[in-house]
């Protein structure tokens, strides 16, 4: 797409969402869709508005099955009871069929296990990477209900070895989250790191709201490493930062993307992140990727550079098209079976916002599948309801994050594959 297209397309959707008021009193019903998203923390809010804003689009485009959408959105603290609690509300009180949510892989995977499999409600995350999901639906104990329009800790895992390796470390330590996707992050880096002859010379387990993380801190400073690998959360992330530098810690670390954070960088110091080096996965750089900054922008006055926001915008959207092809009514195996309709590669190309959801209507009104055009690319899930990603590095500075390199999704799929 052509940059006047992009202009073209920003100035549909203006007018799209101008309709919204009109759009929304002519549609005489209304149904739901839930999310549990950690709004009570900086980066998560941006994540739960992107998801409103999709639904915004898809409301002014005439809503869902002809009825509007209301996204019923709970905070999950990023906490695994919390959210499961949030969770059954969700599906017991409002009678959800699809959750979005969460964004913690300790968090998602307590709901998935305990609510929306147990009562059959389609679950889209846009932001948990842990294997462990993978693991569960190749044991075929999801059934179909559970999508991620993230990329695997796999990515990040390897991503982070590379950065070690380019940046000529000997040795790493590694702090990460004591929880599903802590864990899983460790194992895999742990594993890479030492596939390139890259010593570990600890793995320490940080767990949520201790008072202090010294000895965690001086069990990970004992081997004298080259650099720390932190698969971390800002919160605990802070403090264990901070008494690792007091102790005399070196400065070159590898964030894993959860500390792609403004509250993070401001409460260490930007003075103390200047060699620290971020991985995340990324956007293929795609036209539709490109779109959906631009429409982000005008949305929210700012580039969409925290954690999962694409993600975010594309699990709503796919979420969305799939209740569409469902239809009025429709359960939630009935909208999770509607979700390779909608991401077909053989299907029709529609765009990432409510004019691209509008056609999509009418073609799948007419039987038709179609190709979503997403923020992330064109998503394609497995069977497993994983996606894979390219990758970027970055790094934090005075005005939120920079970019330092783009990793293409072939780049990323030969180094892991040189992995094993």
């Amino acid at each position: 797409m052509t940059q006047t297209g992009h202009k073209a397309l920003l100035g549909a959707s203006a007018v799209v969402l101008t309709m919204v008021a009109g759009a929304a009193s002519a549609q005489s019903c209304t149904t739901k869709i839930g999310a549990v998203l950690p709004t009570s923390v900086d980066w998560g809010r941006p994540i739960a508005e992107t998801a409103q804003f999709v639904v915004e689009q898809v409301n002014a485009a005439g809503g869902v099955a002809g009825c509007e959408v209301e996204m019923v959105l709970r905070d999950s603290q990023v906490d695994p009871k919390v959210g499961v609690d949030a969770a059954k509300a969700l599906v017991d009180l409002d009678g959800v069929q699809v959750l979005l949510g969460a964004v913690s892989s300790g968090v998602s995977m307590p709901i998935l296990t305990s609510v929306t499999v147990p009562s059959k409600v389609m679950q889209m995350s846009c932001c948990s990477s842990s294997t462990a999901f993978t693991q569960l639906a190749a044991e075929q104990k999801t059934d179909g209900l559970w999508f991620r329009t993230f990329a695997t800790t796999g990515v990040q895992a390897a991503v982070g070895a590379k950065v070690a390796a380019d940046e000529g470390y000997g040795s790493v330590a590694v702090l990460y989250k004591n929880d599903d996707w802590g864990q899983d992050l460790a194992n895999l880096i742990v594993s890479d790191l030492e596939a390139l002859g890259i010593e570990v010379t600890a793995s320490v387990a940080i767990n949520d709201g201790q008072p202090s993380y010294r000895a965690e801190v001086t069990s990970a400073l004992a081997g004298n490493p080259d650099a720390l690998y932190l698969g971390l959360y800002p919160n605990e992330g802070t403090a264990a930062v901070r008494e690792w530098l007091s102790l005399g810690g070196t400065q070159n670390m590898i964030m894993a993307n959860s500390l792609k954070s403004e509250e993070f960088r401001d409460n260490v110091g930007l003075q103390y992140l200047g060699s620290a080096i971020g991985t995340d996965t990324a956007s293929p750089r795609v036209d539709s990727a490109a779109a959906f900054v631009e429409m982000y922008k005008e949305k929210f006055g700012s580039e969409p550079s925290g954690p999962g926001l694409a993600n975010s915008y594309d699990a709503t959207m796919i979420a969305l098209l799939a209740m569409e092809a469902a239809g009025k009514d429709a359960t939630g195996p009935e909208i999770a079976a509607q979700v390779a309709r909608v991401t077909d590669p053989e299907g029709t190309p529609v765009t990432a916002d409510g004019e691209g959801f509008a056609k999509a209507r009418e073609i799948l009104g007419q039987g038709g599948s179609v190709m979503y055009q997403g923020a992330t690319g064109n998503v394609r899930f497995d069977a497993n309801g994983d996606v894979s990603a390219p990758a970027v590095l970055w790094s934090f500075a005075e005005e939120g994050v920079e970019e330092r390199s783009y990793i293409s999704l072939d780049e990323v799929d030969a180094f892991i594959a040189s992995l094993k």
